[in-house]
């Protein structure tokens, strides 16, 4: 009888556990980023200082506590710019959040450098690598690299 009661209660045990970590260990998607406008605030020849406004898409089943977001900003292949996150937010569940970030830039070279490309389009295209921090959960960050176009204003 003490046997059936130990077989009982360690199968219960190892039920709990297998459950646990099922549940803790539920692995994120990256969110995907895009940059939605780009605005500036002082310009001088040696550094700028943007606003620049993400859209986060949360493909995920779960929402995302973001803690913070740091990220680096290429244009056409140049480091552009690089900034974190200024607040906390969450991102629902598949769903979407817009946030502002300031960032200081060192843009003259690479804008000089696609005026003088000879490019013809109203958008640049971007590369944005970082990382998504989260403020709970055993899953503390979510690396991401995402390519878009931005519309130049």
């Amino acid at each position: 009888m003490v046997r059936k009661i130990r077989a009982a209660v360690l199968l219960l045990a190892v039920a709990l556990v297998a459950a646990a970590c099922s549940t803790l260990g539920y692995k994120f998607e990256a969110p995907q980023l895009t940059i939605v406008g780009v605005e500036i605030l002082k310009l001088d020849l040696l550094q700028q200082e943007l606003r620049v406004r993400m859209h986060v898409h949360n493909p995920n089943k779960r929402e995302l506590p973001v803690s913070g977001i740091s990220y680096e900003i290429e244009v056409a292949g140049d480091k552009f710019a690089r900034g974190e996150s200024e607040r906390d937010f969450t991102v629902p569940a598949q769903g979407d959040a817009d946030f502002d970030v300031t960032v200081m830039a060192n843009a003259a070279a690479t804008l000089l450098r696609y005026a003088t490309s000879g490019a013809r389009s109203d958008k640049l295209e971007y590369r944005l690598v970082g990382k998504v921090s989260l403020s709970s959960g055993l899953l503390r960050t979510i690396p991401f690299e995402q390519k878009g176009r931005v519309a130049l204003r």
